[in-house]
Order: C-alpha cells, then sequence, then structure tokens
C-alpha cells in the first residue's frame, strides 16, 4: 500500500490537498482494509475507509471503489466528477480526466476493461461491457458504446474509432524547417 501511495504523490502533485491524490490514497487505504485478516480489523478498517470515501465523494465528486481493479501508474489528472463502476478493470498507467463516467448501459451487460496506456479526455462517458485496447484514447466529450481498437482514437457521440498515427508533415512545415536550419 505504502509504495502505491508514494507513486501516487510523485504522480498527482506532491500535496496532500490535491484531490486526485487525496482520492487514490482513500482507494489504496480501502484495498489494503480488505486484505485485513481479522474480522475486527476489517471491521474498523472499513469504517474509515467508508467515511474518507464519503468525505472524497463529497468534496471532490470522485468516486472510486475499493473493489476496482486498477494497474500501477493510473493517473487521475485534473480530477473531479470522475465516476468508476466497481466491476471495471483498467491496465496500466491509463489516464483519466475530469468529468468521465465509467460504467455500464442500459442492457446492463458489464462495466467496461481498458487496456494499457489508454488515455480517457474530460467529459467522455464510456458505457458498457466494452474493451479500449492498449494505447487507445477516447477523445473529450465522446460517448463510447462499441469496443475500441488498439492505437484507435475513439471521437464522437456516439465514438467512431479513427486511426491516428501522428501529425503529418506538410511541404511547408519542410520548407520552413530547411530555412531555420541555413540562418
Amino acid at each position: 500500500m505504502f509504495d502505491n501511495i508514494r507513486g501516487d504523490w510523485a504522480r498527482h502533485g506532491r500535496s496532500v490537498l490535491s484531490a486526485a491524490f487525496g482520492t487514490m490514497a482513500t482507494y489504496r487505504f480501502g484495498r489494503w482494509s480488505l486484505a485485513r485478516k481479522t474480522w475486527i480489523g476489517r471491521k474498523i478498517t472499513s469504517g474509515i475507509y467508508t467515511f474518507l470515501a464519503l468525505f472524497v465523494e463529497m468534496t471532490t465528486g470522485n468516486t472510486i471503489d475499493r473493489t476496482l481493479v486498477l494497474g500501477t501508474g493510473f493517473h487521475l489528472i485534473h480530477s473531479g466528477n470522475v465516476r468508476i463502476h466497481p466491476g471495471c478493470v483498467i491496465g496500466d498507467r491509463c489516464g483519466i480526466m475530469h468529468d468521465v463516467t465509467l460504467g455500464m448501459n442500459m442492457d446492463g451487460d458489464g462495466p467496461p476493461a481498458l487496456g494499457n496506456d489508454v488515455f480517457i479526455g474530460a467529459g467522455a462517458k464510456v458505457l458498457g461491457g466494452l474493451h479500449v485496447g492498449d494505447g487507445a484514447r477516447v477523445a473529450a466529450n465522446s460517448l463510447v458504446l462499441a469496443d475500441v481498437p488498439p492505437g484507435a482514437t475513439a471521437i464522437g457521440v456516439p465514438a467512431r474509432n479513427l486511426r491516428y498515427t501522428g501529425r503529418k508533415k506538410s511541404d511547408s512545415d519542410t520548407n520552413n524547417a530547411s530555412r531555420e536550419s541555413e540562418s
């Protein structure tokens, strides 16, 4: 637990008042409390976790349950109003911005699963038992209702999958670069 909290401290701005750090520290404490061997230890630490989780939800709007499976290097960017279903599975080195919801849809086919190195933009909603592949991105304010392949960018309402290969250099960029090198 303490190694994960140290990583969260470094990743989320080194401030106890940081909404992201407070959310992650509460999550880590909740996971630790589930591992207590005695029923009395579990009961006491679970009571503390319940109070902390309610405080975090009331002050930041973030809801990340202790039963959620998070990979290493998880990052809440500009944390606030992040809602993640407890049944979600999130891979390593994922980044989630503010006002994001990861949850179930009306069909009740389960919560989403995120691969490794996934980025979810501000205000995005990812709903249903779908999979967001490794290295995929979900654009801001998008509504994802279908699988996102690895390396793709999902954008729009409802989201369409686009392949992003990076910025292409135009002829004017090449000419500007050669002029700069001559001077």
